[in-house]
């Protein structure tokens, strides 16, 4: 029975791994084919022969995209996007978690807040009156713009504000006892001891304020103020109206619509990629503490 019970742990655990390969494998393939797709010439992809492998071996998309200076202003606008939006959020999300953390006896406004809070995440304003507010401030082609237009992600302050209640209470008490206010247990003890939940929600941060391309759209007339999602998906309307030299045309041979498009989005999910792994390891654990409420 011992042997049998080994034997059936071990092929339990040998399908687990076969299936958890699988699944790997699906999500690396996309990424995989975009990049074969991206750097094959535009007859093989129209064809359809674009398999696992790129065919008829060029890198046109790319000296399409990085022969462009616009493209390199774009990217550093959405560097400063992501930096500037990353930090206002999280400096809100804490400071707006930590007392929505409270009891209503601690903080008597919490339930009216909360409630405030989950109704403006169900029903949104709507485009126009945020444009109009936008543009009352005097934000449009402004890079503040983008960075506060969307500084109270609540979703991620239900998450923290979960956490901040899942901590100990003991922990709580002997600081006051010792003399903590406020301002000490926030920054020396629930920030130390919420990592998790605050890697989690800058990773959720970081990929909102890099992927997003629509704020730019509407709140940017000029060109140079476009951050690099917004400029990829205009690039190809600009290469159609513009004059192009000789050498653009014969480099814009070899390219197509998915050929370009794919070298686009290869390009610009490369920082996420990048950053993803240093956040992973607390990503499960925030996201699991943070979405149970005690």
């Amino acid at each position: 029975m011992v042997r049998d019970d080994s034997l059936g742990s071990r092929i339990f655990d040998g399908l687990i791994v076969v299936v958890l390969c699988g699944l790997a494998l699906l999500c690396f393939l996309p990424l995989w084919y975009t990049l074969c797709v991206s750097l094959s010439q535009k007859s093989y992809v129209a064809a359809g022969l674009v398999r696992l492998w790129p065919v008829g071996f060029n890198f046109s998309s790319y000296q399409q995209i990085m022969g462009d200076a616009k493209f390199f202003n774009s990217f550093w606008v959405s560097i400063k996007r992501v930096v500037l939006g990353t930090a206002c959020e999280l400096t809100v999300t804490i400071l707006m978690a930590y007392p929505l953390s409270k009891s209503p006896r601690q903080f008597r406004g919490r339930n009216a807040i909360t409630w405030f809070l989950v109704f403006s995440m169900l029903f949104s304003g709507g485009l126009i009156p945020w444009y109009q507010t936008v543009k009352a401030l005097g934000l449009i082609n402004n890079l503040w713009a983008l960075v506060l237009s969307g500084s109270v992600p609540v979703f991620n302050v239900i998450l923290v504000m979960n956490y901040f209640r899942n901590l100990p209470k003991e922990i709580e008490e002997a600081a006051l006892m010792d003399g903590a206010g406020p301002w000490t247990m926030l920054i020396r003890i629930y920030i130390p001891l919420a990592l998790p939940v605050i890697a989690t929600v800058t990773l959720f941060s970081m990929v909102y304020h890099w992927n997003e391309f629509f704020s730019g759209l509407i709140l940017m007339t000029r060109e140079a103020n476009y951050p690099l999602q917004t400029y990829v998906q205009q690039m190809v309307v600009v290469l159609n109206t513009r004059v192009i030299s000789q050498d653009e045309l014969k480099r814009l041979n070899d390219l197509s619509n998915q050929t370009l498009n794919a070298a686009k989005i290869f390009v610009t999910m490369i920082p996420i990629l990048v950053i993803y792994p240093f956040l992973q390891r607390y990503f499960i654990t925030g996201i699991t503490l943070g979405s149970i409420k005690e």
